[in-house]
């Protein structure tokens, strides 16, 4: 096995989005054990939406993110402890903050288009020690020569990878492989992927990363995930074993973590049903899934019917508080 790629297990980020937030101490312990044992290179603990997520507009979380990434670094003897933050959300006080409680890798999220606002935060995150990557969010909205002006930006402050987020779930394997190409043509740092299955191609498109040269996949135990779910990730060990690519993971102990300690802490199977299915098809990023669903409880509406508006409008993370406004005007509500 030559090539080596490199997973990063969100878990615990993105997987709280399935989970309502609702991540408690000991589970962050058991999860993030097994997952250092099984040879994850970085566990990402967080809400959902990055460092100080947890609000109304974005759902509370049960405990403290602070106290969730303490429990992990109790246990955690070998991979790195990181934190999602997206400007806007989180700010530089709140990443010291998580500097302190133990993380040792950040990952700066932004709109696609709007690297812009996260150089400083990348910057000062290098100042603090810590490994740290720019993320583009709903890289499905730009194409691959704007997507590799921004990372340009990440790599110019001193990004040590640039990760592409397929937020909706709405790339093709060739869509794929067209943005990772480009970016690993022209940057001196490495490339990452994140995928989500709103299509059902999360595997098959977080390959075509790695045969594009991506060197970061992330992953996540059963796909857990907002919207259908993120590549599952013993379901990636096994293809990697398959094509021959190291991936630092042990197959059957990430299989077992999977398994015997998350599933039956899960709220519900990670499938993909209309809904999410409506995420993919029309672009709509996928932590808006159950902002929708409880809007079309409250107005009497179907939720794919409200995704498919949100993707006609073309929104972005961020308005979620609006998902409620555009169902009121499904519904037959003015704005004033």
């Amino acid at each position: 096995m030559e090539k080596q790629i490199r997973v990063v297990d969100t878990t615990l980020r993105d997987g709280s989005h399935a989970m309502g937030h609702s991540y408690t101490e000991e589970q962050v312990k058991e999860i993030a054990g097994r997952l250092d044992d099984a040879g994850a290179f970085l566990i990402e603990i967080s809400h959902g939406d990055g460092l100080s997520g947890s609000s109304l507009n974005y759902g509370f979380s049960e405990v403290e993110e602070l106290r969730l990434i303490r429990s992990a670094a109790s246990v955690v003897k070998k991979a790195r402890i990181g934190a999602l933050l997206l400007p806007g959300i989180g700010t530089i006080e709140d990443l010291k903050r998580a500097g302190e409680a133990g993380i040792s890798a950040v990952r700066i999220a932004t709109h696609v288009t709007e690297a812009d606002i996260a150089l400083q935060h990348i910057r000062e995150a290098k100042k603090m020690g810590l490994f740290t990557a720019g993320f583009l969010m709903m890289v499905h909205m730009a194409e691959p020569e704007e997507i590799l002006e921004q990372a340009k930006l990440f790599e110019d402050c001193g990004a040590d990878y640039v990760n592409l987020a397929d937020s909706a779930g709405y790339l093709m394997p060739e869509d794929v492989r067209r943005r990772v190409e480009i970016l690993k043509e022209h940057l001196t740092i490495p490339v990452g992927f994140h995928a989500h299955n709103n299509l059902s191609l999360a595997v098959a498109n977080s390959i075509a990363a790695v045969e594009a040269g991506a060197e970061y996949i992330d992953c996540t135990l059963r796909g857990l995930g907002a919207g259908a779910g993120n590549c599952q990730e013993e379901v990636f060990a096994g293809c990697m074993e398959r094509m021959g690519i190291a991936s630092g993971l042990a197959m059957e102990k990430v299989m077992d973590a999977a398994e015997e300690v998350l599933e039956p802490w899960m709220k519900r199977p990670q499938v993909i049903d209309n809904a999410s299915l409506m995420l993919g098809y029309a672009g709509v990023y996928s932590s808006f899934l159950l902002h929708a669903r409880r809007a079309a409880d409250r107005f009497g509406l179907k939720t794919s019917d409200i995704l498919k508006e949100l993707g006609r409008r073309k929104m972005v993370g961020g308005q979620e508080d609006m998902i409620v406004d555009v169902a009121w005007q499904m519904k037959g509500g003015r704005l004033r």
